[in-house]
């Protein structure tokens, strides 16, 4: 039996992430109160249902206490639980708000938007730590539901080492659990022939290669990563986000991104990203 539960903070896409698992044939219930997420599944286990997602309702409780507890309770169940918790900057969600005139859960008279996300930050995250954290700020719909059937296609079971380029300019990503910039590395930007093109391009990838700072780079991230991920694996994570920053996100970071994750493909389960270039 296969759980999603989802949480994190309002305005992050947890609607559209529904929709994806919907689209993926899971059963969806949207903002379901915290204390009755135990109870719904059990009687969902009844009916048959094996394939369900459930966003959960931060402001019913407030927040998510108690969701330890509960998810513990739901695997002793047997089911095979994953809780995704989405996250976003500040400023993104301010605009978004203020793009689609919705009135956060936690504003009031009292209150700012940026008050009222600060509030509600402060009550889930003690929840973040519980979960799979997905950086919303610079997706868009479509890559969000990209992003979710690709987390649903792996073995929950496992661990999955998610590698992820990103721009510095752009912000870093929320999720990351280990962060590497390689600014240092020479830029193919300023190569005209090779700027409109990814770390993905033959050119580009032909240029980096030329280059003995990229193979040292390299050598040393995998050798980081490989020396330390049974340590991971053993502290029980679900996921592992390594992310790799270059200024745009589109050369160097893309190009490190693609050759780690078909370096450890044949060891382990592993996804990529690149935020930049979707």
């Amino acid at each position: 039996m296969d759980l999603v539960v989802i949480g994190g903070v309002s305005g992050s896409g947890k609607s559209v992430a529904l929709a994806a698992l919907e689209d993926s044939g899971y059963n969806t219930i949207n903002n379901l109160p915290l204390p009755m997420l135990v109870p719904t599944a059990a009687y969902l286990a009844g009916k048959h249902v094996d394939r369900v997602a459930i966003a959960l309702d931060v402001k019913a409780a407030p927040g998510l206490p108690g969701l330890a507890a509960a998810l513990d309770t739901l695997r002793g169940a047997g089911w095979t639980v994953r809780f995704l918790y989405l996250d976003t900057r500040v400023d993104t969600l301010v605009k978004r708000f203020s793009e689609t005139r919705r009135r956060h859960p936690f504003s009031d008279d009292a209150r700012t938007l940026p008050e009222a996300i600060d509030y509600e930050r402060a009550l889930v995250a003690s929840a973040r730590e519980l979960g799979i954290v997905f950086d919303t700020s610079e997706l868009s719909a479509a890559a969000l539901r990209n992003w979710i059937k690709d987390f649903i296609s792996v073995d929950a079971s496992k661990l999955t080492l998610l590698f992820e380029s990103f721009g510095y300019k752009h912000g870093i990503p929320l999720d990351a659990d280990l962060v590497f910039d390689v600014r240092c590395l020479p830029n193919p930007h300023y190569e005209p022939a090779l700027q409109p093109l990814t770390g993905r391009d033959a050119p580009v990838v032909a240029f980096l290669e030329a280059m003995p700072e990229v193979e040292r780079m390299y050598g040393d991230i995998y050798h980081f990563v490989a020396s330390w991920l049974p340590d991971y694996a053993r502290d029980n994570r679900n996921y592992l986000t390594v992310a790799i920053g270059c200024t745009g996100g589109r050369h160097r970071s893309v190009y490190l991104v693609e050759r780690l994750a078909q370096a450890f493909a044949p060891r382990y389960q592993v996804q990529k990203r690149h935020r930049e270039t979707p």
